[in-house]
């Protein structure tokens, strides 16, 4: 690990202490310490686990953000194969916040789209820190288009802070492009699964998650509103971000109780950043399930479950 969370601090003095006795043995080959490092590794593993056991909704939103958790293009590296990209939206440009295409999960072929926010200052730039622009949103719906055009099922993964609020995206009516691309999603005829990786932030995560099924890997987030965002419209604070978090219920446990979402993704202990590959294996396995269980309904009854299943959303109620 190079960047631990501030909650996380108390742990990396642990593995810190325990690196630098495995590096005083290696200068020292006399130096016998791996009884003292293994007992430091064993502290901190239950440390870990106690950790992630309870983390508040606030700890969650940090850990969804951080910077070495699996993005949309680990991913699809990762689970698919033949990925042919496409890009533009045949109007204005191509965004390369959104990325999909065509490509193989298993011997299934999809239509593969998702909000990447790269992993490096670079590729951050690049990607817009995973905040589409309407030209993204207006490609989506292309490749939805292609999807239910030749009966493709459509797998969304879903990572950002939300859509992006330039003055250029809101001339370029970014409002019209979200709302279409929404509707796209609940007028499809073939299955759309929708995972969110690790931030579903506002109508722009909305835009790519309006699926029959909608995942969230367990300590993901999803909400209309950052914490940040909400607090410094209520309370003129942006650092009540923790209050604000305790009540947008917007951790993946409290959205499946309150009928949000249809499936939570476990995580390995210390979140997908820990784990990278257990967590983008757990996420094509979830996927294929859901396929396969997906596969058996038709055209009109996949649309009519999943406009059905949005316009009941929010009948449990805050009581949930």
């Amino acid at each position: 690990m190079t960047n631990y969370l501030d909650f996380e601090k108390p742990l990396a003095e642990i593995e810190g202490k325990a690196e630098e006795l495995r590096a005083m043995a290696r200068s020292n080959p006399e130096t016998n310490v791996e009884g003292e490092a293994k007992a430091l590794d064993k502290k901190a593993e239950q440390m870990l686990k106690d950790l992630y056991k309870g983390l508040t909704p606030w700890r969650k939103c940090q850990v969804a953000r951080h910077p070495e958790r699996p993005h949309c293009k680990d991913y699809i590296e990762a689970l698919f194969t033949e990925y042919t990209p496409l890009a533009g939206d045949r109007n204005f440009a191509d965004d390369h916040a959104v990325m999909g295409g065509l490509a193989r999960l298993g011997d299934q072929p999809v239509v593969v789209i998702g909000l990447e926010k790269g992993h490096d200052t670079k590729s951050r730039i690049e990607r817009n820190f995973g905040m589409a622009r309407p030209e993204g949103y207006r490609k989506a719906i292309r490749l939805m288009d292609l999807a239910d055009r030749f009966g493709l099922p459509v797998i969304a993964l879903v990572d950002t802070s939300g859509a992006y609020p330039g003055k250029g995206a809101e001339e370029r009516g970014q409002s019209e492009a979200i709302a279409r691309s929404t509707q796209k999603c609940l007028s499809l005829r073939v299955p759309l699964i929708s995972v969110i990786i690790g931030e579903g932030g506002s109508g722009g995560a909305v835009a790519f998650a309006s699926g029959n099924t909608v995942m969230m890997l367990e300590h993901s987030v999803y909400s209309v509103i950052s914490p940040e965002g909400c607090a410094a419209i209520l309370w003129k604070d942006a650092e009540k971000m923790r209050e604000a978090a305790e009540a947008l219920r917007l951790t993946a446990q409290d959205l499946k109780s309150l009928g949000v979402i249809d499936r939570i993704i476990a995580e390995p202990v210390g979140g997908a950043h820990r784990g990278r590959k257990e967590a983008i294996k757990a996420v094509g396995e979830a996927i294929e399930a859901e396929l396969k269980a997906l596969a058996k309904k038709k055209p009109d009854a996949l649309r009519k479950t999943r406009r059905e299943k949005f316009l009941a959303m929010g009948t449990k109620g805050l009581a949930a």
